[in-house]
């Protein structure tokens, strides 16, 4: 398996990759628009970055990430915004092996902490961090409001 920065030329798995999740969430298996990955990830201002773990030809899963400050003082944190795998690659190491690849990318970074969020009802996530062994932030609220 290799773990790779997505390029423009991954624009279309990644639009595959996104309907997929949406459906896992409950959504509409749908394709994401493709010129709204290209904006988001390969445009003139990227607001993210996502890693893709491969098998040779097949795509296994993605991690998008970003990063935010002030972390600690003037920190920089990593943010783990998405973290996906394909149903048929699932508990195979392929998530263990993308965080794996985060937390290397926030440490080149200067990063001082890997920050993350999951869904309460999404025990399967709650698990994988568990076994991670990291504990839930009992200190933060997640906010959220349409702009």
């Amino acid at each position: 398996m290799t773990i790779e920065k997505a390029t423009e030329a991954d624009v279309e798995i990644l639009s595959q990759l996104l309907g997929e999740v949406e459906a896992y969430y409950g959504g509409t298996d749908a394709p994401a628009d493709p010129e709204q990955i290209r904006a988001a990830l390969f445009g003139p201002q990227p607001v993210a970055t996502t890693l893709i773990a491969r098998d040779g030809g097949d795509v296994l899963g993605f991690a998008s990430y970003s990063f935010l400050w002030p972390a600690a003082g003037a920190d920089t944190s990593i943010f783990l915004k998405e973290l996906y795998v394909r149903e048929a690659h699932r508990r195979k190491g392929v998530a263990g092996q993308l965080m794996d690849a985060v937390r290397e990318a926030g440490r080149t970074a200067g990063c001082s902490r890997l920050e993350w969020h999951a869904d309460a009802d999404n025990p399967p996530a709650l698990d994988f961090y568990k076994a991670l062994g990291v504990d839930p932030d009992q200190g933060k609220v997640f906010y959220r409001a349409a702009l």
